[in-house]
């Protein structure tokens, strides 16, 4: 049905903020594996960190918010029997999927606990374009090894690649609100309303949650009215501590985090009333430290709490908001590059301009 070529163009980061178009073999799969052609990729933040600072070693493939078509199914197979976390289905060559690239054991002591990002089977890419498994999707064909098809998900006819490679970062999104304990009506403080700050706002409305979404950019607090938040504030104007003049003296219920800054850290502890959570999201650089009034800890009974990665157990339920258009994921991805300008795509990614949130790489279908 397809013809696939046995090389292939893909961005191979080389190092430290190198990333270079070059021409590799096209990936040979195995049996109950999958060749999946790529359509669209997004830039994820984790990649960009390890991209820049080189955090591991080269050579690999990056992109993992990665949508496509089956074209190979291994063991000369047209179709596949995949049993998810909550459901069946058949893959089958020709289908429009999306791809999950961790999945956890879901036996070991942290799968028990649901802390599925510390499962050692979670740790391993079941996704790779060749190399060190990474990914891939910066690149023109992935393998999709067998022990993460429990997270690929078909397309529905309607709904397009972009929307479908937005499935695995608004996941990690869901995931993150699953960990807060809130009622409808509670007040939440967003701050930072880029593209994952902007996911939170509209999730959190969708819940019945009144929030305040702060940024230093006056379109991003505008769009941040659009997706559901009830107050702004712009801090490039205004301190962040004099946001509590925009709520009732009993101060927020929950802060999320969604930019890697340690002063609005500890300017939320303070901020939050009694019992209320602080979840950090966007401090993923080992090393980072900051005083914490440990007493607001005990005796206010406050959380300071991290979300980090993904959750398949709620794949289906991020793939019927997406693809229902509940969340309509299109109106955050304002910026696509074709695969020979990934870097122009990172670089974006990495410097936001006033009018860029989500940013993908895409490939002729």
């Amino acid at each position: 049905m397809f013809d696939i070529p046995k090389t292939m163009r893909a961005v191979v980061y080389r190092g430290a903020n190198d990333l270079r178009l070059e021409t590799v073999p096209v990936p040979a799969i195995g049996a109950n594996e999958l060749l999946v052609r790529v359509a669209v990729c997004g830039v994820c933040p984790t990649d960009i960190k390890k991209i820049h600072y080189g955090l591991v070693p080269p050579p690999r493939i990056f992109g993992h918010e990665t949508a496509g078509t089956i074209v190979k199914i291994g063991g000369g197979k047209t179709s596949l029997p995949v049993r998810s976390y909550s459901s069946k289905s058949v893959l089958k060559v020709g289908d429009r999927v999306a791809l999950h690239h961790h999945i956890p054991c879901l036996e070991c002591h942290f799968c028990r606990h649901r802390a599925f990002a510390q499962c050692a089977t979670y740790k391993r890419t079941g996704i790779t374009a060749g190399f060190e498994p990474a990914g891939g999707g910066y690149a023109e064909y992935v393998r999709v090894m067998p022990f993460v098809l429990p997270g690929v998900v078909k397309i529905p006819p309607r709904n397009t690649f972009e929307e479908a490679a937005m499935l695995e970062p608004l996941n990690t999104v869901l995931k993150a609100v699953k960990r807060l304990n809130l009622l409808p009506g509670d007040r939440v403080l967003v701050a930072g309303q880029g593209p994952i700050g902007l996911m939170f706002t509209k999730l959190l409305k969708l819940r019945g949650i009144r929030v305040l979404a702060t940024d230093l950019l006056e379109s991003r607090l505008q769009l941040a009215k659009k997706f559901g938040a009830k107050w702004t504030v712009n801090l490039s104007r205004q301190d962040f501590l004099s946001t509590i003049n925009h709520q009732p003296s009993t101060g927020f219920d929950a802060a999320i985090i969604a930019v890697p800054s340690d002063a609005a850290v500890q300017q939320s502890l303070e901020l939050i009333r009694g019992a209320g959570q602080v979840l950090l999201f966007a401090h993923t650089k080992r090393g980072d430290s900051l005083p914490v009034d440990l007493a607001s800890i005990c005796l206010d009974e406050k959380d300071l709490i991290g979300s980090y990665s993904a959750d398949f157990t709620i794949q289906n339920e991020v793939a019927r908001l997406i693809f229902s258009r509940q969340f309509d994921i299109r109106k955050l991805i304002t910026h696509r590059f074709p695969l020979e300008k990934t870097a122009d795509a990172v670089a974006l990614a990495s410097h936001p301009a006033e009018d860029s949130l989500k940013i993908v790489v895409t490939q002729p279908t």
